[in-house]
């Protein structure tokens, strides 16, 4: 590839590597952590209603209805949210917004792979702090002594969570800098912080509508934080692309949003099949990390990660292996229906007696 003509900021760069999405045939795609029901009837009501000649228009620029529903939702004020194309894109904002080149930032080594790209692209000094053996955050390496920390809770791909004492600690310990949760998973057994967002004028937190409530498609996330955070965004997002959100993606994201119950039984149903998963597996010789997310982290002492994954494949299962240090005999599996995972499991078991 010849880059004669790229900028001298991405001749270096590593772009992420997004899950792979298939087109050859149909698999069980546990790979790329969406949710395995469909939005809420609702949702789909709503873009159908959206799909008239007011798509000529720019959408609102600002997302107020959609704002609206998210801050009723957590109980805060439309100032205290920022609405984006997906939250992959709020995140990379946030980036830009609060972190300063020369100013160190701090993130675990093994976690969301869009953080060092982030960090990268933005010329931001950055270190990844590595996780304990058992894959638990080293809280004291996150006490000060930086330009901002980034933490997803519950981690990924790991699926370990932090509790809200923890987080208050690294809150705490530096008061000057933003600390910024990446919540994407935290809808399915960790506890969030939004609740600390009173307490602490340095905390972001990150959020999607991808994962709870079945809108990857979508794209749509926000950010959650105090007035003044949420103006540094806006002021970032007002200098590259005023309109971050289409007309469609703002009416199903204030249905979703306000579908509670849906949006309840839907959560519980993957919790659920999550727990009969992990103890399935479990039962087969697997090493499975306890999970507050919509994955699971699992290894087998007689299968390493890379064949194990191709194995699955093979037999019409997708699942994700990541070939780094420490944790290329790990896959991570996104958790499907009931039908779905007992089938993985299946083939767990018919690859294991091979």
């Amino acid at each position: 590839m010849n880059k004669r003509y790229w900028s001298e900021r991405i001749q270096s760069l590593v772009p992420y590597t997004p899950g792979e999405q298939p087109k050859d045939r149909v698999f069980i795609k546990l790979n790329t952590n969406e949710n395995p029901y469909p939005p809420s009837p609702k949702v789909l009501q709503a873009i159908r209603e959206a799909t008239d000649d007011r798509l000529r228009l720019y959408p609102d620029p600002e997302a107020v209805q959609l704002k609206e529903a998210i801050a009723h939702y957590h109980g805060l004020s439309p100032d205290q949210v920022f609405c984006g194309n997906g939250s992959d894109e709020v995140l990379g904002l946030c980036f830009y917004a609060f972190f300063t080149p020369g100013k160190k930032v701090v993130f675990p080594d093994i976690t969301y792979s869009f953080y060092p790209v982030y960090a990268q692209l933005f010329q931001l000094d950055y270190e990844e702090i590595p996780l304990n053996d058992d894959f638990s955050l080293p809280i004291e390496s996150f006490l000060g002594n930086n330009g901002g920390a980034v933490i997803c809770n519950p981690n990924a791909p790991t699926g370990k969570a932090l509790s809200l004492s923890d987080i208050r600690r690294i809150l705490e310990a530096n008061p000057d800098v933003v600390v910024m949760v990446d919540e994407a998973y935290a809808e399915f057994g960790a506890q969030s912080t939004v609740p600390l967002l009173r307490e602490y004028p340095n905390l972001v937190t990150i959020h999607t509508l991808s994962k709870s409530r079945s809108l990857a498609g979508m794209r749509l996330g926000y950010a959650l934080g105090s007035p003044d955070l949420i103006a540094g965004v806006n002021c970032v997002k007002n200098s590259f692309n005023s309109y971050p959100i289409d007309r469609l993606a703002l009416a199903a994201g204030t249905a979703a949003m306000e579908d509670v119950d849906y949006f309840e039984q839907t959560r519980r149903q993957v919790m659920e099949t999550r727990e009969q998963t992990v103890a399935t597996l479990r039962s087969l010789g697997f090493q499975v990390l306890d999970s507050a997310a919509n994955f699971i982290f699992i290894s087998h002492p007689k299968c390493p990660g890379g064949e194990l994954q191709q194995a699955l494949r093979d037999r019409g299962v997708l699942v994700r292996w990541f070939n780094k240090p420490r944790i290329r005999n790990y896959l991570r599996v996104s958790i499907g229906t009931s039908e779905e995972m007992q089938a993985m499991c299946n083939a767990c078991q018919e690859i294991l007696k091979g």
